[in-house]
């Protein structure tokens, strides 16, 4: 429970701990206790001690905890203001000096919404063939969570679909820019049509992403209006592409989908109608602005690389992925 007291211990004592700032950081983003040890690996008391000896240096609460909320104090907003920056340049320092020493080793962790476009399996196998010593490994990403991967660390950098305009993410190199399609059932009373406009999405109700992703990035991929302004119905929420595409086959909605992504995912009982007068669907590499590090760099230079040759020829050898084969196309 919170208290007006700080706790015991000898105000400014030496030897800070670099882990008790970690817990602390880490602490001030998730405001929970428990959340903090699974990002940390350690367990709730663990972070509690760390915080206590951490608030016993100070001198101060940097942290009120009651039975229902975790919030900073105001000295602990001021010191997290001030420690992120200071925390991140060290960071940055230090993985300078271990790239100097030893060049790009350990793992990347690349992630991907729905499949995989050629032109970063290219990326990272050219990655791979510049830096041997880094282990790459492919891993999905959920499409109603874009960004949760890159927050908690479980992704080094990530392919999603454009928009993206998160504070504490950097969007990268932008490439892919794709024609949209509609999936609908077979049964459909569109489903014969060569094409359909922007316009007449106003009468079909649109699948959509479900939360956690952002209300503007969900609208993105499922517009809520039409170009002109004519309300579009909104259809079911998903988690995924694949339970998108079986509600599309049910004749539960329509679902936006690029068409790299409508080739690959083919199926009998759906199909797949290309719609003018929407912007196109684009994919972009992001990265968490205070984990960049030398293997992020790399990697985006890459993909700046790839998608400037354009469809050249992948070198032979092929990366390591969590998933088994990755899947090809958007």
């Amino acid at each position: 429970m919170s208290g007006p007291t700080a706790p015991a211990g000898p105000v400014g004592a030496p030897g800070l701990e670099l882990r008790e700032l970690e817990c602390f950081l880490v602490l001030s983003e998730e405001l929970h206790f428990g959340r903090t040890g699974e990002r940390l690996y350690v367990s709730q008391s663990r972070v509690s001690q760390l915080l206590r000896a951490l608030e016993s240096r100070i001198g101060a609460r940097l942290v009120d905890r009651t039975s229902r909320r975790v919030r900073l104090t105001p000295l602990g907003e001021e010191f997290h203001a001030s420690l992120r920056p200071a925390y991140d340049a060290l960071r940055a320092t230090v993985e300078g000096a271990r790239t100097a020493a030893r060049g790009i080793e350990g793992r990347l962790t690349v992630g991907f919404q729905g499949t995989a476009d050629d032109r970063i399996m290219r990326a990272i196998d050219t990655f791979h063939a510049r830096h041997p010593g880094c282990a790459t490994q492919i891993v999905e990403i959920p499409l109603c969570d874009p960004f949760g991967a890159l927050r908690s660390g479980a992704v080094d950098v990530a392919v999603t679909l454009l928009p993206v305009a998160e504070p504490d993410l950097v969007l990268g190199p932008v490439f892919s820019a794709q024609r949209q399609t509609v999936a609908l059932s077979v049964r459909h009373p569109l489903a014969s049509r060569a094409s359909l406009s922007a316009e007449e999405l106003a009468g079909l109700p649109l699948i959509a992403p479900d939360g956690p992703a952002p209300v503007y990035w969900r609208t993105a991929q499922a517009p809520i209006a039409t170009p002109e302004g004519r309300s579009v119905p909104a259809g079911p929420r998903v988690s995924t592409l694949q339970e998108g595409l079986t509600l599309a086959a049910a004749g539960r909605g329509g679902m936006l989908l690029c068409r790299p992504t409508a080739d690959y995912h083919g199926r009998r009982d759906v199909v797949f109608v290309p719609v003018t007068g929407l912007p196109d669907s684009v994919l972009g590499v992001v990265h968490h602005a205070a984990r960049e590090t030398a293997r992020v760099r790399a990697f985006t230079a890459a993909v700046r690389e790839v998608t400037a040759a354009g469809t050249s020829p992948r070198p032979r050898h092929r990366p390591d992925t969590a998933n088994g084969e990755a899947r090809r196309g958007r």
